[in-house]
């Protein structure tokens, strides 16, 4: 008896121990499927940041979660871009519109984000600037910080004065990727070499652009062939593109007039190209402050430190385009003397492909540089060009004196030039129109602004003379414009700008052949693959 009231009472134990561990294991269920992971991208992370692990035979999570508003900090592929970006459209609709401006040669899209208080339609009076990223498909860090800026913009816009008063005052259009299909080939921790560099045909889309000291014979490529529609349809005012592979701001110009000297002579020509010696643009002091503003806001770009021992170190993180190394193509001398935008390359990692866990660091590096950048464009005049009934005029011709590198006005009349603080004097012409000059002064706190109106034209005997395509002051005389009736009708202005004097080169492709050409365009190429 005594037997089975123990035997009884050691089951009624057991069974109430089983009990209570299945009850335990029901309670832990949701926690097992939970795992502690370190996030690599915060420099070591929180121990304790807990991630859920999907459901087997789901995508793993990653990137952007519409929920959590949250865009990780690792490499995106052209599909996961895409969906961010058409996410971020969705969900911010009164900051945002999407749109392409054509498609790379595997038929992947040209995406541009316009992030701005009226994102959809030009507003009178708003400047509009542009980053593009990813123009070497090996270089992506440019690319994830501007995923990143548009995250931030759209997600600080309420809280932050700053990105407030930028986004109500400025269209900003962003690129994220230029060379989809480079980066598609590219290998993450590959910090030198040219894989993915180019695009899928093998050119280098920074050497396919029109070059005003140089013929260049390249064949256009479709994804440099939209970027120059793109910018012709758009009158930008400042432009930065991203880089990787050194850390430092360069400016115009990429190319130098000493290429021209050589032309009967590879040898000459291949010593040189490799010369250093600067090449500057009439708005040389302004490429430098533009640079500067990067450079200085920059966590580290502004110490000139030479990334690598053997590499060369910038003063003050800034460096004329040819005094570094002369490029024949380049974007920013396109958009420069073709257009008037002032764009600046931005190298911003030594490694041209880190590992993801570092761009938490180049973010926290690059984020206040970008902004301050773009908000130069509210540096220096603005204004508009009217006839006498207050019609705006559209594509006048307007030139800064002293400085032959020319600009137009929009379809609205307007204009802008980034200037710095100083006395100026403005030339604007116009078809129909008696050209006029114009003085102002720039001041530092606030942008000038200037509105021009123009007179209808009047008879050759009351001009003293006339302003040729560029700006220039001519005489009148045959073939200058002057119609059968003796009244003045200014040379129709050309679409592209280019300053006088010894570019562009318009003659016949050069001579330059043979072995040294051919050692020269390989060190050239040799040279852009490991600065960038």
């Amino acid at each position: 008896m005594i037997l089975r009231t123990t035997t009884s009472l050691h089951a009624g134990h057991w069974l109430l121990q089983l009990q209570l561990q299945l009850l335990l294991l029901i309670l832990l269920l949701p926690a097992i499927s939970m795992a502690k992971t370190v996030n690599p991208s915060a420099g070591g992370g929180d121990p304790l940041q807990i991630q859920i692990q999907p459901e087997r035979g789901l995508p793993e999570p990653r990137a952007y979660m519409p929920d959590a508003q949250h865009l990780d900090f690792v490499y995106h592929d052209h599909e996961e871009l895409t969906r961010f970006l058409r996410a971020t459209s969705a969900r911010y609709p009164n900051l945002t519109a999407l749109y392409s401006i054509g498609k790379s040669i595997q038929g992947r899209d040209l995406w541009v984000m316009v992030v701005s208080s009226s994102p959809y339609e030009h507003m009178v009076g708003k400047p509009d600037v542009k980053y593009v990223g990813n123009i070497h498909g090996n270089e992506p860090v440019g690319r994830e910080m501007l995923l990143h800026l548009i995250q931030y913009f759209v997600t600080s816009y309420s809280s932050d004065q700053y990105v407030k008063w930028l986004l109500d005052n400025t269209r900003i259009h962003i690129l994220p990727t230029m060379n989809p299909d480079g980066y598609a080939v590219s290998k993450e921790g590959t910090c030198d070499g040219g894989q993915g560099r180019y695009n899928a045909r093998g050119f280098d889309l920074n050497r396919n652009f029109p070059d005003y000291f140089k013929q260049n014979n390249k064949r256009g490529q479709p994804e440099t062939d939209a970027v120059k529609d793109w910018i012709s349809k758009i009158q930008f005012v400042l432009s930065g593109s991203l880089h990787g592979g050194a850390l430092v701001a360069s400016y115009p110009y990429d190319n130098t007039p000493n290429s021209r000297i050589c032309r009967s002579s590879a040898l000459c020509a291949m010593f040189q190209t490799y010369s250093a010696a600067p090449s500057l643009t009439p708005d040389d002091d302004v490429f430098k402050h533009l640079s500067l503003v990067y450079a200085r806001n920059h966590a580290k770009m502004s110490r000139g430190v030479a990334c690598k021992s053997a590499t060369p170190a910038f003063e003050n993180g800034i460096t004329n385009g040819a005094a570094w190394y002369p490029l024949t193509g380049g974007m920013q001398d396109y958009n420069y003397v073709w257009y008037g935008c002032m764009e600046i390359t931005l190298e911003i990692s030594c490694c041209k492909y880190p590992p993801a866990y570092e761009l938490k660091k180049y973010w926290e590096d690059n984020q206040l540089s970008m902004i301050k950048f773009l908000a130069e464009a509210h540096r220096g005049v603005q204004g508009f060009v009217f006839d006498p009934a207050g019609m705006p005029i559209e594509r006048a011709s307007i030139k800064i004196k002293g400085r032959d590198v020319g600009f137009q006005t929009t379809k609205y009349g307007e204009f802008w030039r980034i200037l710095l603080p100083g006395y100026y004097k403005v030339e604007v012409f116009a078809e129909g129109f008696a050209p006029r000059e114009v003085e102002f002064v720039i001041v530092e706190q606030h942008p000038t602004l200037l509105n021009v109106t123009l007179q209808p034209s009047k008879r050759i005997e009351s001009i003293g003379g006339a302003m040729g395509p560029a700006g220039v002051g001519v005489g009148i005389g045959p073939g200058l414009g002057v119609s059968p009736g003796g009244i003045y009708r200014p040379i129709q202005a050309p679409q592209h700008y280019r300053p006088p004097g010894p570019g562009p080169y318009a003659g016949a492709a050069s001579s330059d052949n043979g072995i040294f050409s051919t050692i020269s365009n390989g060190l050239n190429s040799l040279y852009s693959n490991i600065f960038g």
